[in-house]
C-alpha cells in the first residue's frame, strides 16, 4: 500500500473496516439488540417520558451505543494486526480512516436509536427536521471522541476500563452541549445563544481531529 496515496491509504483502510463489519454482523446486531432492549426496558419503566426526561435519556442511550459500537474499532485490533498496519500505511491514514468510518458508523446507529425512541417513547419533538439534524451532529461528535479514546486505550494494553476513565470528564460537557442544543426541537420560543453553541460544538470536533492527527503518531509509534 505504499504506493498509495494518503486519499487511497485511507479509503483502503474504510473499505477494510466495511467489509469486517459486514462478515461480522453478529457485532452491528449486538448494537442494534441493545438499542431496541434499551428503549423497550425504558418504555416499560416509564412509559411515555416528559419532553426533558426524553431529550435526556435519548442522549444517554446514544452515549452507551457509542461505546459500543464505536469503542471496539481499536480494541478488536490486535498488537500483531497493528504492527502489520504500522509497516504498512502512514499513521495519519489509518487514524483518518477509523475517523471516517466510526463517523458513517455512528451515524447510522444515531438515526435507528432516534427511530427506535420515537416508537417506544413517543414523539414530544416539535421540529423534528432541526431535531434529526442535532441527532447526526451528535452523532458525529461522540464518534469523534471516542476513537480519540479508543485509540489511547487501545495502546495502553487494550485497556477498555481507561477509556471509560479518561472519557468521563470530556463527556460531559459535550452532553450538555447536545442536550442543549436540542432542546430547541421541543419548543417554538427561540433560544438565545444557539448559534455560539453551534460553533462550541463545531469547535470541539474540530480540535479533537486536529489532536488525534498531531498525537496518534506519536502513540502508533509505542
Amino acid at each position: 500500500m505504499k504506493q498509495f496515496n494518503p486519499i487511497q491509504q485511507t479509503l483502503t483502510l474504510v473499505k477494510k473496516d466495511l467489509v469486517l463489519e459486514l462478515r461480522q454482523k453478529y457485532a452491528f446486531y449486538g448494537v442494534l439488540l441493545y438499542i431496541v432492549s434499551t428503549v423497550f426496558v425504558i418504555n416499560l419503566m416509564i412509559d411515555r417520558p416528559e419532553e426533558k426526561m426524553w431529550n435526556a435519556m435519548f442522549w444517554v442511550i446514544l452515549l452507551f451505543v457509542c461505546v459500543n459500537a464505536v469503542a471496539k474499532s481499536f480494541l478488536q485490533e490486535n498488537r500483531g494486526r497493528l504492527l502489520n498496519f504500522y509497516s504498512l500505511v502512514h499513521p495519519r491514514c489509518f487514524i483518518a480512516a477509523k475517523l471516517i468510518y466510526n463517523i458513517l458508523l455512528m451515524s447510522l446507529m444515531s438515526v435507528i436509536a432516534l427511530v427506535c425512541s420515537v416508537i417506544f417513547l413517543g414523539n414530544p419533538i416539535i421540529s423534528m427536521g432541526y431535531f434529526f439534524g442535532v441527532v447526526l451532529l451528535g452523532g458525529v461528535s461522540l464518534s469523534i471522541l471516542f476513537t480519540m479514546l479508543a485509540a489511547i486505550a487501545a495502546q495502553a494494553n487494550q485497556n477498555a476500563a481507561l477509556m471509560a476513565i479518561m472519557g468521563f470528564p470530556l463527556i460531559m460537557p459535550l452532553l450538555m452541549l447536545l442536550a442543549n442544543i436540542s432542546r430547541s426541537a421541543f419548543i417554538t420560543v427561540y433560544q438565545p445563544g444557539l448559534p455560539k453553541m453551534f460553533f462550541l460544538l463545531g469547535g470541539l470536533d474540530l480540535l479533537i481531529i486536529a489532536l488525534a492527527m498531531i498525537l496518534f503518531p506519536f502513540l502508533w509509534k509505542d
